[in-house]
């Protein structure tokens, strides 16, 4: 099993991890509902077993527990990717949610880069700030060592753009670690 393990603890915030990329039971507790409602769709549309519990400072604001959220599900995902050989390396998927349409494409490389490009009509949904879409995903690609490109290509509820992002991640990140042989590199190592 393709495992990875990792936490984070700060003045702001403790948060641990536990990611199978094989799969396994989803269990979500950010204290952030729309946001355990899109980390626990990543988790089943990516076919992933998710363990998150984050503890942040939720009276300041959700920043803090989103970002570092980000960083230690990327840490637990370089882990369980381990030396990235035997995987797909590329993802790509397009997924409709309603009015919205989102499309995610992931190259499991060793270079972190983020692509974001979503604008959401409503500041808010729920709790969750809207802008923390993006700093998610950054931190995420970013600890993950993969590169990332994100895009809403049009829609009008929040709700359903940043639900459209997420699945459509967990679809393409789904894809790019699917098993394979050998290295995906004309180099010989990612």
């Amino acid at each position: 099993m393709r495992t990875g393990v990792a936490s984070r603890k700060t003045k702001e915030t403790e948060i641990s991890v536990a990611l199978c990329l094989d799969g396994g039971s989803v269990e979500i507790s950010t204290g952030i509902g729309f946001f355990d409602h899109m980390l626990e769709a990543f988790a089943v549309h990516g076919g992933f077993g998710l363990s998150i519990k984050a503890a942040g400072d939720l009276q300041v604001d959700g920043h803090h527990t989103v970002e570092d959220t980000g960083i230690v599900l990327g840490k637990a995902l370089a882990e369980a990717l381990g030396d990235k050989g035997g995987i797909r390396r590329y993802g790509n998927f397009r997924l409709p949610m309603d009015e919205a349409m989102a499309a995610a494409s992931v190259d499991v490389s060793g270079r972190p880069y983020l692509v974001f490009h979503a604008c959401f009509p409503e500041e808010k949904v729920g709790e969750f700030d809207t802008c923390l879409t993006g700093e998610f995903f950054r931190a995420l690609a970013f600890n993950a060592g993969i590169t990332l490109h994100l895009a809403v290509e049009y829609g009008e509820n929040s709700h359903h753009m940043i639900e459209a992002l997420f699945k459509a991640a967990a679809h393409a990140l789904s894809e790019a670690v699917a098993p394979r042989n050998g290295v995906l590199s004309t180099k010989g190592v990612l």
